[in-house]
């Protein structure tokens, strides 16, 4: 199916003075009304008006007093995202790119289900990560988005959405598009907290979920503000091969890893971690590879997502069987794991798992070693 263009924008230009109301969550917002002499109830008409209702013109946020509309009017914008492209694929998924700034645009992609509509965002342009069977990784990176740009594109799909159908919104959130969320940490939480706040999205915390290759640190440190749903980005049953195709891993190794993953779920009821294992033909999809992965998570509440793997340009690995995928899957089952095997959605749009690029002005220094651009990320 063909490209469906939507609107070509012209570059933003210079960055406004006012502060997007669009990035700041509850917390945020009862701390800029207290510096406007305002009460914390305030921030509450905001959510609804912003979020909600998707309202981003001050003067019609008629709960507010005439002087407060003008005092936000001056010094605060509501900015929201633009889009250069619209596809959509012969299974109904939906793809976005959205610009961000003159140079740079990133993903987003909804799945729409029969009792759910997931939207798959992206935290970061580009990713720094250089997992080996992503296309993302590829590109390179450029920047971490603001919370504004993050819950920006939630935003816009449920705009869209309510215009086409009135009443559709989505249901489910999925940190899983470009770029590696905790490496954006401090843009990431406060966008969660709104997409869970019952005067903005909503959404329980069962339905937005975080998508990490394992950065350990911030594993601990989402433990202690979060509770939204983890998923692990693990590929491989051993540190060997997960050295090769997640490349993080040399610096955090499964065995911490898992610790960190323990850590997240522990004392919460009724909780588990999803692994996520991207199936490439003859690297990780062995019988064996499959004992490997049932002995290392066995003592952790887990649910294994088998990913069958999307091919893009200049990629060096091949899809597995169906039948090398359920013979893997029944392995798991036999050794007690629940196991799923994600079906592909929107690959004719490359917007299926591992497909998503955008358009990125590379700012790494790929003579740097991997380790160098890493620590520049985290900082």
């Amino acid at each position: 199916m063909k490209s469906v263009p939507v609107k070509v924008v012209a570059d933003n230009g210079p960055a406004s003075s006012k502060i997007n109301l669009l990035g700041l969550d509850r917390k945020g917002l009862e701390g800029f009304f207290a510096e406007l002499g305002e009460k914390p109830f305030r921030a509450s008409q905001v959510l609804k008006w912003v979020h909600a209702r998707r309202v981003t013109d001050f003067s019609a946020m008629t709960d507010l007093s005439k002087g407060l509309r003008e005092k936000l009017e001056a010094v605060a914008e509501v900015r929201v995202p633009e889009a250069v492209l619209d596809q959509r694929s012969a299974d109904g998924t939906r793809k976005w790119l959205l610009r961000l700034d003159g140079s740079n645009a990133v993903e987003t992609v909804l799945i729409p289900e029969k009792s759910r509509d997931t939207l798959c965002i992206s935290s970061q342009v580009g990713c720094a990560l250089e997992c080996s069977f992503c296309s993302t990784g590829v590109q390179g990176f450029n920047r971490n988005l603001s919370t504004a740009e993050i819950i920006g594109q939630l935003w816009y799909v449920n705009k869209v959405l309510a215009e086409e159908e009135p009443g559709r919104q989505v249901t489910n959130v999925v940190f899983m598009g470009m770029g590696e969320p905790l490496l954006n940490f401090k843009q990431v939480v406060p966008a969660s907290e709104l997409m869970k706040d019952d005067h903005a999205y909503g959404l329980s915390k069962r339905r937005v979920t975080l998508s990490t290759s394992g950065v350990v640190p911030y594993l601990y440190r989402l433990a202690d503000v979060s509770d939204i749903s983890l998923a692990v980005s693990l590929h491989a049953p051993n540190d060997e091969l997960r050295n090769e195709l997640v490349p993080i891993n040399k610096r955090y190794p499964i065995e911490k890893l898992l610790e960190a993953c323990r850590h997240y779920i522990a004392d919460k009821p009724h909780r588990r971690i999803t692994w996520e294992y991207v199936m490439l033909d003859g690297v990780n999809d062995t019988d064996e590879h499959a004992r490997q992965l049932a002995r290392l998570i066995r003592d952790i509440p887990s649910k294994v997502n088998l990913i069958p793997f999307n091919p893009f340009p200049e990629a060096r690995y091949r899809r597995s069987s169906d039948a090398r995928i359920q013979q893997f899957s029944n392995i798991l089952s036999r050794a007690g794991l629940v196991s799923t095997t994600r079906k592909t959605r929107g690959d004719d749009i490359d917007g299926a798992c591992g497909q998503l690029v955008g358009k990125v002005a590379d700012r790494t220094k790929r003579r740097f070693k991997r380790e160098q651009r890493l620590q520049h990320v985290m900082e």
